[in-house]
């Protein structure tokens, strides 16, 4: 049971908070409602290179991570198409420093000509080194320029191209901030050896006069029901022929999405998973066969990935029919109870010891904050499923006609 305190200052912010007195540390994670989904598709990984720019100083901050080495702590970002996430991890007795770096970046960037230019640079080289150089490393952006048509998940959070950051100038970075990063579009989670009285008292000081900000609405067009199979292929310098078959599913907080989530991990999660027990063990086709969901907000995918053992596009043909076949027989398999509870219990367990550290738990936290969900109520959500729910939800998702299967092979 993870207790929370919840309360939402006046400019809209939501904070939650959770007080754990067996660490001396504090963490203070900030979730902006902000990703990929959010560019402009003349522009993008523009999110991403905003989680390089925070780092960058702010209006009254000059060196963010040397404000919070001097306290004896450490921080880091992460970016996903529908996300932006900060956290910061303290001693106690400096919490109010990263309450203080936190809410200065909030309020404004320092908008610095000399930090846009390097951390363009640096996104750029990343960019170059995470798609370019390394194996299958452009592979989500094949996937997702064929499963989506018009939905701004048609490219990752890195963006299309590296060309797209290197022409961002200083009236992107402040048009995109100011209607994006803002109190009333966050939340904060808050876990660590501090009272929820002081964590009020915190945020009411530091963040309480940053104003609320008009935030740009979303008004791209749903993505279109696919009604016919699509395929692409590519090539690059890897060793083994990788094909992924992906398939559109419901977006998160639908009764789909926890059943696609339970369902890829009974089909490819650990050595009693049924991908691992029949179809890697009892074939010489693969070295790897995985299941899973992308775990996006609005409609994502179901992902269901193979490694080949040999090239060749007979054994390509091969693989393929073996994994639809295997579909096919999920689609109406009767999972027992005991095969769910196992499951499910696997994911409660996973969840319980993730939460053991209070990073994890501030992060979580923020999550649910922002689903307006109890964190403690995750679980008996999955436990509701049966049988004819997964059956039910495999039969839609599973459909030829919504297949998109990309093969990667090895350059000749």
């Amino acid at each position: 049971m993870v207790e929370t305190t919840r309360f939402e200052l006046a400019n809209g912010l939501r904070f939650v908070h959770n007080y754990d007195g067996n660490t001396a540390m504090v963490a203070v994670n900030v979730l902006y409602n902000v990703g990929a989904r959010d560019e402009n598709s003349d522009l993008t990984g523009l999110a991403h290179l905003f989680e390089h720019l925070m780092f960058g100083g702010s209006v009254n901050i000059p060196d963010f991570d040397g404000a919070i080495e001097r306290a004896g702590g450490k921080n880091n970002a992460w970016t996903s198409n529908d996300f932006t996430n900060f956290y910061d991890i303290v001693p106690a007795q400096n919490a109010e420093t990263a309450f203080w770096l936190e809410s200065d970046r909030m309020l404004s960037p320092a908008f610095s000509d000399r930090t846009l230019e390097v951390q363009r640079s640096v996104v750029t080289e990343e960019f170059k080194q995470q798609c370019l150089n390394r194996p299958y490393g452009d592979m989500s952006h094949h996937l997702r320029r064929m499963a989506y048509t018009v939905h701004p998940y048609r490219w990752p959070v890195i963006g299309k191209t590296p060309e797209h950051i290197a022409r961002v100038t200083q009236d992107d970075v402040r048009s995109f901030f100011f209607s994006h990063y803002a109190p009333n579009n966050a939340v904060v989670g808050v876990s660590g050896n501090i009272t929820a009285e002081e964590t009020r008292r915190l945020a009411e000081k530091w963040f309480g006069d940053i104003p609320r900000r008009d935030i740009a609405p979303r008004d791209y067009a749903a993505e279109p029901l696919q009604t016919s199979p699509r395929m692409a292929e590519a090539t690059g310098h890897v060793p083994q022929t990788d094909i992924t078959i992906a398939y559109p599913m419901e977006g998160y907080g639908t009764k789909q999405y926890y059943c696609a989530d339970l369902l890829t991990d009974l089909m490819a999660n650990g050595e009693s998973s049924i991908f691992y027990r029949e179809l890697l063990m009892d074939s010489d086709l693969f070295t790897s066969v995985d299941a899973s969901i992308l775990g996006c907000e609005e409609p994502g995918l179901l992902l269901l990935n193979m490694r080949l053992r040999e090239n060749g596009e007979e054994n390509e043909r091969r693989a393929i029919e073996a994994v639809n076949a295997k579909v096919e027989d999920i689609m109406t398999r009767d999972f027992s109870e005991e095969q769910l509870t196992r499951a499910i219990n696997r994911m409660e367990s996973a969840m319980t010891f993730n939460n053991v550290s209070y990073l994890a738990k501030a992060q979580a936290l923020a999550m649910s904050e922002y689903h307006n969900e109890d964190i403690n109520l995750t679980i008996a959500g999955y436990r509701a499923l049966t049988a004819d729910d997964l059956r039910e939800a495999a039969g839609n998702i599973f459909r030829p006609e919504r297949a998109n299967t990309l093969i990667y092979r090895p350059e000749r």
